[in-house]
């Protein structure tokens, strides 16, 4: 008897981590006009940026139902599951965790349930379900493993580095205004997770000011745990592992492909980080 993790595709785990941490993913979809796709079932990551690089129009996700969430808590309860912690992209931005909520009143198994908003996306959510899932592993009750995500989350730093806002205005996560920025004096909007919601924290003028603010964090920050760099098809992603490499004195950076969810409203050619602060 275990404790289980459930969390949904926007968290851009690979398929071998999910294996071999067994956490169960409720996915999302994907639509290209006509064109309904499952996120990490009939549609991969590669698949959605060469996609979303020939597209016209910008494609549209859709949250699971509560009885998708049901379905995989059901799964899990008949596995012998002790309990089950399902964390889902932050509330602010997806109906997701709504979703998951609803299906976690009505499931009637034996196991029980237990909901956390991650208040974060993509590999910054993908961390947090890592580190249930080792607690998971190493027997440690489901309050345990829900307390210890709970205070992980409050330290959870995330950055970015954008080519532009316009994704982010198109699919309505910000103003107008606001998007101006990006395209500005061809400056480069620098984004951070705050809260559950995402924020322009500032602007630079090249790419690779860009990733220098981005390392600069995370220098301000060291000590640090987890640290997570990803990106959303980004050529020139390479050149920013090898910053991190040579300036932070981390043995293993982790590395994430951004999927469909984020991917939608940040467009390609995102770069960023992510990494839990440690108590000094």
């Amino acid at each position: 008897m275990t404790v289980r993790v459930v969390t949904d595709s926007s968290a851009d785990l690979p398929p071998d981590v999910l294996k071999k941490l067994s956490i169960e993913v409720v996915p999302l979809k994907v639509r290209f006009d006509e064109d309904e796709f499952i996120d990490g079932v009939d549609l991969s990551p590669e698949e959605f940026w060469a996609r979303l690089r020939a597209s016209d129009t910008l494609p549209k996700t859709t949250s699971p139902s509560p009885g998708d969430f049901e379905r995989a808590f059901s799964q899990l309860d008949a596995e012998g599951a002790s309990g089950v912690i399902c964390l889902t992209l932050s509330s602010k931005v997806s109906a997701t965790f709504q979703a998951a909520r609803v299906a976690a009143d009505n499931f009637t198994g034996r196991c029980h349930v237990a909901l956390v908003d991650s208040l974060s996306v993509s590999a910054g959510l993908g961390n947090l379900c890592r580190v249930a899932a080792f607690r998971a592993a190493e027997g440690t009750d489901l309050a345990t493993v829900v307390a210890e995500v709970e205070k992980l989350r409050s330290s959870l730093a995330y950055y970015g580095a954008v080519e532009s806002l316009e994704y982010l205005r198109r699919g309505g996560r910000i103003g107008a205004a606001t998007a101006l920025l990006g395209t500005a004096l061809s400056v480069r909007p620098l984004l951070r997770f705050e809260q559950g919601t995402v924020e322009v924290a500032g602007k630079v003028r090249t790419r690779q000011h860009a990733f220098e603010w981005m390392v600069e964090r995370i220098e301000a920050d060291y000590p640090c745990e987890s640290l997570t760099a990803f990106h959303s098809d980004a050529p020139d992603f390479g050149v920013f592992v090898d910053m991190l490499a040579a300036r932070v004195p981390v043995r293993d950076v982790g590395v994430a492909l951004m999927g469909p969810v984020m991917g939608t409203h940040l467009g390609p050619n995102t770069v960023g980080v992510t990494y839990f602060k440690t108590a000094r």
